[in-house]
């Protein structure tokens, strides 16, 4: 397999090529794509052998929950439950950006998603294609990044090419990435308003509790 790449808008893309996107997704194909941080992989998050497909992709270990991206705050109360103020803190000053949230899973996506952990990782990417993408798909997507294991993650498709060019069929080649720095990674699925960082990355703690003070 040889991966065919596909050049979309950064800012405006292209409703045909979108369509494109989402019908390889929806025949069960990891798709690498750009976000506004890194190249990631993804997929329809309910069919569990696409889902499968990525974590032998990555060699990831099975009881790691994958990122979801959703394109606007409003999909995360379909998709979570028990979501409280110190979402609503953390999504209105951070999203679209780059923040993920950990929350509890609602009953919409399969719990290997979750890696049976029942808890969700979710963000509203700044980037214009995978908004898209998730809007025309009516679902999530994963966001993974888009490297092997080990191997360092990639600001343009040319990397996703080098790496994962003869196993996956589609790359989306929207130009380099407007971050080189991983998501934030904050954890609220403890409720009760706790939160804990588990990565920090583009955003620094102090941003995070100077947010969840207010």
């Amino acid at each position: 397999m040889t991966a065919e790449t596909l050049r979309i808008h950064p800012d405006e893309p292209e409703p045909a090529l979108i369509d494109y996107v989402v019908a390889s997704l929806n025949n069960g194909n990891v798709v690498a794509l750009p976000t506004d941080t890194f190249y990631g992989l993804a997929v329809d998050p309910v069919n569990l052998q696409a889902v499968d497909r990525i974590y032998d992709l990555k060699a990831r270990a099975r009881h790691k929950p994958l990122s979801l991206l959703i394109a606007e705050v409003a999909q995360a109360y379909e998709l979570a439950r028990q979501l409280d103020s110190a979402f609503d803190r953390l999504a209105e000053k951070f999203w679209p950006g780059p923040l993920t949230i950990v929350v509890k899973a609602g009953s919409k996506l399969p719990l290997r998603v979750t890696a049976n952990t029942g808890n969700l990782a979710l963000r509203v990417p700044e980037a214009a294609i995978p908004r898209a993408v998730v809007t025309r798909l009516g679902l999530p997507i994963t966001a993974t990044s888009a490297n092997l294991a080990g191997h360092p993650e990639c600001a343009y498709a040319t990397g996703v090419r080098e790496q994962l060019g003869d196993k996956i069929p589609l790359i989306v080649d929207g130009g380099p990435t407007a971050r080189t720095t991983a998501t934030t990674i904050v954890d609220l699925s403890g409720g009760g308003n706790s939160w804990m960082i588990l990565r920090e990355g583009a955003i620094p703690t102090h941003e995070i509790a100077l947010a969840l003070q207010h």
